[in-house]
């Protein structure tokens, strides 16, 4: 999936095969047809959905060297569990993706994670991927963020106990220059919605 044609993205165009079938009947019989038998008009929205913007731009304050401490509750009202760890993220593909490993601790165990994060120019929303040393899983998000910077991702994954898709939601801000906070919530054995954990990172 990391392979590309030169500027644009393999799987941007693998996309757009079945919607340029579809909609080929559409285009005027005087069209100039472009490389490949596209239109001119064809290619441009290809390269306006590969051409990193303001949103990718955003993403890349992700990237460098943190610290962070996490806090995270079992069921609500329970104590928190604490540990502290390192992340590192790095802006790939020109600024297209952020790529964040995350290395830390969970219940007393070494956790490591990785997160892959962009902002999808055709579908005008942010999207996340997760995947950790304590699953076989990769979790999947989608959200938006608003004028203060506040984001908010809602996704799902399978829940190991009990063995059915999970709902999430988690909301990222930042503190300061140099520091953002994420939490996310899930439901509880009530069902009902609770802040299962908290992130707090500070840039190195």
């Amino acid at each position: 999936m990391k392979l590309r044609l030169t500027a644009a993205a393999l799987s941007l165009l693998v996309a757009a095969v079945p919607a340029l079938a579809s909609q080929h009947t559409e285009h005027k019989p005087d069209a100039a047809p472009a490389a490949g038998g596209m239109s001119e008009a064809d290619m441009k929205a290809m390269a306006a959905a590969g051409t990193p913007g303001p949103e990718h731009e955003a993403l890349a304050k992700f990237a460098g060297d943190w610290t962070f401490t996490n806090k995270f509750w079992m069921a609500p009202g329970a104590p928190p569990m604490e540990s502290t760890g390192t992340m590192h993220g790095e802006a790939t593909w020109g600024g297209r993706y952020v790529v964040e490993d995350w290395k830390g601790s969970m219940m007393g165990q070494p956790f490591e994670g990785r997160g892959v994060n962009t902002y999808n120019n055709t579908a005008k929303r942010y999207e996340n991927t997760w995947m950790d040393n304590g699953s076989t899983g990769i979790w999947f998000s989608t959200g938006t963020c608003d004028a203060a910077g506040v984001c908010t991702y809602t996704g799902d994954g399978w829940d190991p106990i009990s063995g059915q898709k999970m709902a999430m939601r988690s909301v990222l801000s930042w503190v300061d220059a140099n520091t953002f906070k994420m939490e996310m919530y899930g439901p509880g054995p009530d069902g009902k919605e609770y802040r299962s954990m908290e992130i707090v990172a500070k840039k190195k």
